[in-house]
């Protein structure tokens, strides 16, 4: 035994010395896995009893499953700029999704983005990393600059790859996708298989050198879509009555739960699990329903796939664009309030899990309150790397989290939402148990403690007004640092016609 030690340190000693401090220091690998709408309450892991997903239930039994992760914003591309840069989307100016809705006659004016991409100038979480010798990779979804109504050359323009990026196409969608750039493998998969495979041939390829990989889905996306044979199992499972079980979103949660057990594979297979920090985490809450709701039907001659929709009441019925109402529930975010462009809770707390062997300790729930703006500092600690000067970092790093230290209870987080979507326009404020909710048309304050009344069912501004005058200051204050844009009277406004969607007028100065 003696000598098998003295020989271990012969053989330590004869490396070199960056070989050995190598070994102990090697950074780790950060992957992104981020799905779009998901809500915090259609996972098993957060107490679902319809939904399957078991490699997530893996990934959390293993890892720390955060309870209050939040996204930045209510909709994808201000979440996905917040991710990106670290910054809040007001600071940014992008605070509606690309390019946005417009209500033409309405009572108030609201802000445009004040770019329908994410800037070149904007210093994203990839070039840092990529700086630091990281290799960077970004497969799926963008949606910060690549919209229908963008001419290709303006979507290179602002494409991940001018981002930082080493490697990314991206693309949105179920079936028979194009990426940007052009991608011919696998292209008879479904489309989160496409990025997932993407996703585990940059890990073969940069298995010998950290690396940065955001796998972004489109599922569960309206409009609904998935495999015949996963609806069908969800149409012969029994329901649950306080849930809409809907066969076509659950199939679409074990899609994504498939990609999440295939990369874990890959990085068992490779190696690079114990070294790998693997986040799963949702650009938003879950989208109820939608005022131009549909489930699409795939029409490219694929005989697996769906020609059936599950509608409220657990019926099924043929799918029928011409005579079908096409409003049904496709999933509830009870016992959150509301839904996805929304600030109430349904709208931005979010499902958020990680794993990191021996780092984590397996089966931990967090408390602490995380949002989309922690990414950029969060993974900067892990890679050892200084902030970049002078960036506006707006979030913290939740490293110490990671690690069991218990949570800063005096943080503050902050949401400016000036537009219409399933509600109107709004700002909040979380700090403790308590949350503001700031209503920008009528002035009116929402003060709930989330602690007792998760569902925000009962106002109490009026009770605690030393409390709402507290959290409506810490708002305010940090409305004018960030120059946040407000509505304003609308001059064309119509009390018969407020409600009417029209073309975005970016759209229409195309």
């Amino acid at each position: 035994m003696r000598k098998l030690f003295i020989l271990s340190i012969i053989w330590v000693g004869l490396l070199p010395f960056d070989s050995c401090f190598a070994q102990v220091n090697k950074k780790p690998n950060i992957i992104l896995i981020l799905a779009d709408d998901l809500g915090w309450s259609d996972l098993p892991s957060y107490g679902n009893k319809f939904n399957e997903a078991p490699n997530l239930d893996r990934m959390a039994s293993e890892g720390m499953l955060f309870t209050n992760a939040y996204s930045a914003s209510p909709v994808c591309s201000p979440a996905r700029a917040a991710i990106i840069s670290g910054q809040y989307p007001a600071r940014l100016g992008i605070v509606a999704h690309i390019p946005g809705h417009h209500r033409p006659f309405e009572e108030v004016q609201v802000p445009n983005n004040r770019t329908q991409y994410l800037p070149a100038e904007v210093t994203t979480i990839a070039e840092a990393l990529k700086s630091a010798g990281y290799a960077t990779g970004f497969f799926g979804k963008w949606h910060l600059g690549d919209t229908w109504h963008m001419p290709k050359e303006e979507v290179i323009k602002y494409h991940p790859l001018q981002q930082g990026f080493d490697e990314a196409n991206i693309g949105q969608g179920y079936y028979n996708v194009k990426f940007l750039p052009e991608r011919e493998e696998f292209a008879e998969e479904r489309f989160n298989e496409q990025i997932t495979k993407f996703g585990m041939q940059f890990i073969d390829k940069h298995k010998d050198r950290p690396l940065f990989l955001v796998l972004s889905h489109y599922d569960v996306h309206v409009r609904l879509n998935a495999d015949a044979d996963l609806i069908n199992k969800y149409l012969n499972k029994e329901k649950d009555s306080l849930y809409p079980s809907n066969a076509i979103y659950a199939a679409m949660i074990e899609h994504l739960d498939r990609s999440v057990g295939s990369v874990l594979k890959k990085l068992k297979e490779t190696g690079l699990s114990e070294n790998t920090v693997v986040v799963f985490y949702s650009d938003n809450g879950g989208l109820v329903t939608e005022h131009d709701y549909e489930t699409s039907r795939n029409d490219w001659s694929v005989s697996d796939r769906m020609d059936i929709i599950h509608v409220q009441g657990h019926e099924k019925v043929p799918y029928n664009k011409d005579k079908d109402p096409l409003k049904f529930i496709a999933t509830s975010n009870a016992p959150l309030r509301n839904e996805k462009g929304t600030v109430f809770e349904g709208g931005i707390r979010v499902p958020m899990i990680v794993k990191w062997p021996q780092k984590i300790k397996p089966g931990t729930k967090n408390d602490a309150l995380v949002t989309s703006v922690d990414f950029f500092p969060t993974f900067l600690e892990l890679a050892g790397v200084r902030p970049p000067k002078n960036v506006p970092l707006d979030g913290k790093s939740v490293v110490k989290e990671l690690h069991g230290e218990n949570p800063d209870q005096e943080r503050a987080i902050f949401w400016h939402y000036p537009v219409f979507h399933h509600d109107v326009p709004a700002g909040a404020v979380r700090k403790g148990d308590w949350k503001l909710i700031q209503n920008f048309m009528t002035g009116e304050i929402l003060l709930f403690n989330l602690k007792t009344d998760i569902s925000e069912s009962t106002n109490l501004a009026s009770h605690y007004p030393e409390k709402a005058d507290e959290l409506l200051t810490l708002l305010k204050d940090w409305q004018k640092e960030i120059k946040a844009e407000f509505p304003k009277p609308n001059p064309h406004f119509d009390k018969q016609r407020r409600y009417e969607w029209a073309l975005h007028p970016d759209l229409r100065r195309q």
